[in-house]
């Protein structure tokens, strides 16, 4: 064996640099050095994220490894980068709760299972194997149920672990089971082999294989009809828990999912797969809406907000073109920072008064002004109002769309216009509650610690800065037009 591929993983191993660091100063450090462990991970991230983004703009050349099992290349990087800018913001607002009294004897294993899961993201977006990307799926999702779990003295936790596992287990199955029909279809585990093998394939096998492959990956992206987990688990976490999987767990399978479809699936698109992820885009993007307006609980509000975004974010692989790998990436960037944007207030509100209810937000304006505006901002970005960088990420990922040029993604299009109207009414809501209600406040006026409102402001400069400079975009699309990932088109 060649062991110089392993130079091929330089953002893994800086990963698992970073990951025995934390490990090491978790162990060995005295009691009285601990509390600064989570800024000593969130700074080890920043380290990493900016080398990761020196390597992507460097230029590195497209190369395998693993006899084609792993592939690396810019837009790869590119996309790894984006969810290390993710993971540093959520590390960074978790500083204040992971120093509290409660998780003071668990910090450590809350950074350490993070970076796991986000190794086991990492293989996922690199695999070219089915074998490689079921051992980073499960890298990814196991871990992420003891995560769920960290606050043990909550039933709301147990049960959202419960659910979690049993979720990941069931939708595992399901995937392994659509890994095997494909299997038997083609004779390989290789992406590039399986698409040659099933250029001219059309069987009910094949429909069945595709289908529960789709299903499989449908539960971890929170797709409909397989979302059900979504609002009880988000509920029951830590908030900082649920930010990182509302985000950047997302992100990371979208991307994966794209990947998996273009590459193993590319030849049966228009045949197979096209027309159930219509089906899967209508229904996500419509059922999200619809219960997002029912809900009053702020994590659930934005659980089935996250539904709804992630069948906007499938619009870019139903596009099948640059546009859409490009405009799919800058869809989770922007999300990353809208959506960790409105986590960071309902962390802040949660870790000083414990009220997580949207009714408890009327009056905020009145009470904590920097806060109302941070979520009145977030708001807007997620609804896709101009000119915040949520109006821009779905420009772009609608127009890569209709640049296939079918009837039917202009039917899908206008569908997913029409349910943009109805998500501004209930994003909305919660600008109405803060700024317009003459109820009288529920939270009084608190000071949020400095690193949550480093994390907010962040989160606000990426939803501003985002939406009036478009070169990120178009370095991206020029990284997308040069990898080689529709090769096989």
């Amino acid at each position: 064996m060649d062991y110089s591929q392993f130079l091929f993983m330089k953002q893994e191993i800086g990963l698992l640099i970073v990951f025995l660091a934390v490990f090491l100063y978790d162990t060995f450090m005295p009691r009285k050095a601990l509390p600064a462990l989570p800024a000593v991970s969130a700074g080890l991230m920043l380290i990493l994220t900016v080398l990761g983004f020196s390597c992507c703009l460097g230029g590195d050349a497209e190369a395998t490894a693993f006899a084609g099992m792993y592939e690396t290349s810019p837009i790869i990087n590119a996309i790894k980068n984006v969810l290390n800018i993710g993971v540093v913001i959520v590390l960074v607002q978790s500083i204040k709760w992971a120093n509290s009294d409660f998780m003071s004897v668990r910090r450590g294993e809350f950074y350490e299972l993070l970076l796991v899961t986000l190794f086991g993201m990492y293989l996922m977006i690199s695999a070219r194997h089915f074998l490689l990307f079921v051992i980073g799926l499960e890298s990814a999702s196991l871990p992420l149920a003891a995560m769920v779990a960290l606050d043990k003295n909550r039933y709301e936790s147990h049960e959202a672990a419960v659910k979690y596992i049993l979720t990941a287990c069931f939708s595992s199955a399901v995937f392994m089971m659509g890994i095997a029909l494909v299997y038997g279809l083609s004779g390989s585990l290789y992406f590039a082999n399986i698409h040659t093998a099933l250029a001219q394939s059309n069987s009910l096998m094949l429909v069945l294989a595709v289908a529960f492959v789709m299903a499989g990956i449908g539960f971890k992206l929170s797709l409909v009809p397989f979302h059900l987990w979504t609002a009880d688990v988000y509920q029951g976490a830590p908030t900082s828990v649920t930010s990182y999987l509302s985000v950047i767990s997302k992100g990371s399978a979208a991307f994966a999912f794209l990947v998996m479809l273009v590459q193993a699936f590319g030849a049966v698109y228009a045949d197979v797969w096209e027309w159930m992820l219509y089906a899967l885009i209508i229904l996500t993007i419509t059922v999200g809406n619809l219960f997002a307006i029912r809900q009053r609980n702020m994590k659930r509000f934005l659980a089935f907000s996250s539904v709804s975004q992630a069948g906007y974010i499938m619009l870019g692989i139903i596009a099948f073109n640059w546009m859409g790998v490009a405009a799919l990436i800058y869809y989770i960037l922007v999300y990353i920072f809208s959506n960790l944007a409105a986590f960071g207030v309902i962390g802040a509100i949660e870790n000083a008064t414990g009220k997580v209810s949207m009714d408890d937000y009327r009056g905020l304006s009145k009470t904590n002004p920097k806060l109302a505006f941070c979520m009145m901002l977030a708001m807007f970005s997620l609804a896709g109002i101009p000119p915040f960088a949520g109006f821009f990420s779905k420009f772009f990922i609608f127009t890569s769309a209709i640049n296939q040029g079918s009837i039917a993604i202009y039917v899908l299009v206008l569908i997913a216009l029409i349910n943009t109207i109805i998500s501004l009414y209930y994003y909305l809501l919660v600008v109405k509650a803060m700024y317009i209600s003459d109820e009288a406040p529920a939270v009084a006026n608190f000071r949020s610690a400095a690193t949550e409102r480093l994390g907010l402001w962040v989160s606000i400069a990426g939803v501003m800065f985002l939406g009036i400079v478009s070169c990120f975009y178009s370095s991206l699309l020029e990284m997308a037009k040069a990898s080689e990932l529709f090769f096989l088109h």
